[in-house]
């Protein structure tokens, strides 16, 4: 197929990445960052595992002052994260 309108790069990027699928797949790759901007840098550097499954998040923490401090703010972490993320990602947060 031919286009007849020519388009700038970053506008065919722009138009890729927001296709929901793709974004998701993206946000998830970011999750780790966006873990670290969420949670700070000490709960970060105190986390051993982040895992991601059917929308549930896991978090493995080796602090355990952290940990339930973590535990008391997980549905804010929720809407942090999926704030953060740009696209719902996360529905539950599970910290171990």
């Amino acid at each position: 197929m031919r286009r007849t309108k020519t388009m700038l790069v970053g506008d065919v990027l722009k138009e890729f990445f927001s296709q929901p699928h793709i974004a998701a797949k993206v946000a998830e790759g970011r999750l780790p960052d966006t873990w670290r901007e969420v949670v700070g840098d000490r709960a970060a550097d105190v986390t051993m595992q982040l895992r991601l499954e059917n929308r549930v998040l896991y978090a493995h923490i080796s602090s355990s002052v952290i940990r339930s401090e973590l535990f008391m703010r997980r549905t804010a972490l929720v809407d942090e994260i999926n704030r953060v993320a740009g696209v719902r990602l996360v529905n539950v947060v599970i910290i171990k």
